[in-house]
């Protein structure tokens, strides 16, 4: 709770224990209302204070206006009618504030989970000179230079590991809790907390442009960017207060007006100008004005906890809407490097076919030669190999041992007359042959991520007409990856140009009220993320261009965080329209009772505050996202909303 909050509880307390020491004091006269007016001040001059800026401003039909017109009304009346009654026009204005003390409670709540982020962004780096740490400001750290991170120290910028290992906590930018393991050559990013080892790290980006930095931007400009329910919130307070007010004076007139003119003695001005002033407080749209943009706040602030990053309402808005979403294949549904998925040996073991190949392969930058030398796990002594020639777009022949070994595909088997044994699994086939003879092949392809099936699942039961892979991959291995996921659709062999035409194609198809959603990492995705309805980039291990072409970015790279951030977007959705169909009900129908003289001011009362306060209370349940939990149980995956 901060100061302003804490000042405004202190001046409820005081307000209500000097209310209830009224009713036992007997003072009656000037001395009762001056009494009152005391408490009437200390509850209200910030509302009297901007209701008269209001005024000189120009800006005269808001929720201040009215809860001054009405409480100072409610005063006049009692002294008019000198009933002593100051209660009503003190208690309007003490329920009020309380309703105003919940939203700011209710809307720091939501800055909480927001400016939590903002503890990630780490106060100086590490730099070595003359064999000491010396702390410099991350923005004055270029690039290439190498930053020294130790244990229960934030990485301030973002960069590759060139010396020690260690465990970073990621939970604060991906929502994930178990801690991550890093070793040289492995890519750090900013805000992650350093937990055992020192670090040695040369950075690859400049502090602007950290990973940090484009979260922290990224939350900063969420608030900028409204939904359709806010602005028509909006505008429609704009139309509404004026016209209320009109309707309040009409009230307060024109019936006792009609009574004169018909001959009625006594036209009962005190009983209508009350209705009006009833009229008046109901009226207030503070229920609408405030919930609203509040259920969209919490909405975001609950999402950014999880690691879920949305750039406006408006955006989240859509989200909830979607209902069919395009997938890119690499880094989104699989990994985006390649593993050994498969080793079919002949007449040697496992191991010894991978140590094989390892070794031939080990003087090789390729991305193959790394996947082999980390399924083969061990260091590799480089002096065991000799005579390694590469053979352009075939393999490699090298003496390991003082054995011939050859690594390659068919094309090298064929090359050397050697029969080897065609494998039909997905991926990338390399034959291994020792002295001449056939030892076997290792698949090596990419992998799929770990819930990438249970993320597609998840979509098809939470309202997702149609799933799309589009991919440059081989129509072969595309459609198996897609059938493997559970993916509807799936079209391969397409260069960014054609990934755009396919998702035009698509949002064709779709109903006018049916949001596409485009999920993607890599650079040649930003056009196709841009002109989708919605853009959802994997940000962790995405590109800058596709975080920055995005409208909502998921710090962590599970596929399964996507049907999160759906649902959690229809929550927020329908907690605003819960509020907008409650307060707006409850108005009109009050608004009716009070105008015929049914409702009095403790009334108004409710359906001004009470509808506030249910209203906000309501808006902070957005704070807490729903997700999608995997559950296993002997038997299968169990996918399971989780409580709110």
């Amino acid at each position: 709770m901060n100061d302003k909050q804490k000042r405004m509880l202190w001046r409820i307390g005081i307000t209500a224990v000097w209310l209830m020491a009224l009713q036992f004091i007997p003072v009656q006269g000037c001395l009762h209302l001056a009494l009152y007016l005391v408490a009437y001040g200390i509850i209200g001059y910030d509302i009297l204070r901007k209701a008269g800026k209001g005024i000189v401003n120009g800006r005269i039909f808001d929720e201040n206006f009215l809860m001054t017109i009405a409480t100072l009304g409610a005063f006049a009346l009692a002294i008019y009618e000198q009933s002593g009654d100051y209660l009503e026009g003190i208690a309007v204005m003490l329920f009020y504030q309380i309703g105003e003390w919940f939203q700011s409670y209710a809307v720091g709540r939501s800055r909480k989970n927001i400016g939590a982020l903002m503890d990630i962004r780490p106060d100086y780096a590490n730099i070595e000179r003359d064999g000491k740490l010396e702390k410099v400001d991350p923005d004055d750290v270029a690039l290439g230079t190498t930053i020294v991170v130790q244990p229960g120290e934030r990485v301030p910028l973002d960069g590759v590991v060139l010396r020690g290992t260690s465990s970073l906590n990621t939970s604060a930018l991906t929502g994930e809790s178990l801690p991550r393991d890093v070793q040289q050559g492995d890519e750090v990013i900013s805000g992650c907390i350093n937990m055992t080892g020192v670090l040695y790290v040369k950075t690859t980006k400049e502090s602007e442009e950290s990973t940090v930095s484009k979260i922290l931007e990224l939350v900063e400009d969420s608030s900028s960017h409204k939904s359709q329910s806010e602005n028509f919130i909006t505008k429609f307070a704009k139309v509404y207060t004026p016209a209320v007010c009109l309707g309040a004076l009409a009230l307060a007139i024109i019936p006792p007006a009609i009574q004169l003119m018909y001959g009625h003695a006594d036209p009962q001005w005190e009983n209508w100008i009350y209705r009006a002033l009833i009229f008046l407080v109901i009226s207030c749209p503070c229920a609408l004005v405030i919930s609203i943009p509040l259920s969209f706040f919490a909405g975001i602030g609950g999402a950014s906890r999880e690691g879920i990053l949305i750039k406006g309402s408006n955006y989240m808005e859509t989200l909830a809407q979607t209902r069919y979403i395009a997938f890119d294949k690499t880094g989104t549904l699989t990994k985006g490097n390649f593993e050994v998925n498969g080793v079919h040996h002949n007449q040697m073991e496992k191991e010894e076919l991978l140590a094989y190949a390892a070794m031939a392969e080990c003087a090789s930058s390729h991305p193959i030669s790394k996947s082999l030398q980390q399924a083969y796990g061990k260091r590799i002594d480089r002096n065991r190999v000799r005579n390694i020639h590469e053979i352009s777009g075939h393999g490699v022949k090298a003496a390991v041992d003082g054995h011939i070994v050859a690594v390659g595909n068919d094309k090298l088997m064929k090359q050397m007359k050697i029969s080897y044994v065609p494998c039909h699994s997905m991926g990338t086939i390399l034959h291994v042959a020792v002295d001449g003879r056939y030892a076997g092949h290792i698949v090596i392809s990419d992998v799929i991520k770990p819930h990438a099936r249970q993320a597609i699942a998840a979509l098809k039961r939470n309202g997702i007409k149609q799933t799309v892979m589009l991919t440059g991959d081989t129509r072969r291995t595309a459609e198996n990856i897609a059938k493997d996921v559970g993916v509807d659709q799936v079209y391969s062999e397409l260069l960014p140009a054609d990934k755009v035409n396919k998702v035009e194609q698509l949002l064709a198809r779709k109903g006018e009220k049916e949001k596409l959603a485009f999920v993607g990492d890599g650079i040649n995705d930003a056009p196709v993320l841009t002109r989708a309805d919605i853009g959802i980039a994997m940000g962790a291990m995405g590109s800058d261009a596709a975080i920055e072409a995005a409208d909502v970015v998921l710090m962590d790279d599970d596929p399964l965080q996507i049907a999160n951030a759906i649902l959690l977007s229809r929550k927020c959705l329908r907690i605003v329209y819960e509020n907008i169909v409650f307060a707006l009900g409850i108005k009109f129908l009050c608004l009716g009772l009070g105008a015929v003289g049914i409702a009095n001011m403790w009334f108004a009362i409710f359906a001004d505050v009470g509808v506030m306060i249910l209203a906000i209370l309501n808006a902070i349940r957005a704070l807490y996202p729903p997700s999608v939990s995997i559950k296993k149980d002997s038997r299968k995956m169990v996918l399971q909303p989780q409580s709110e």
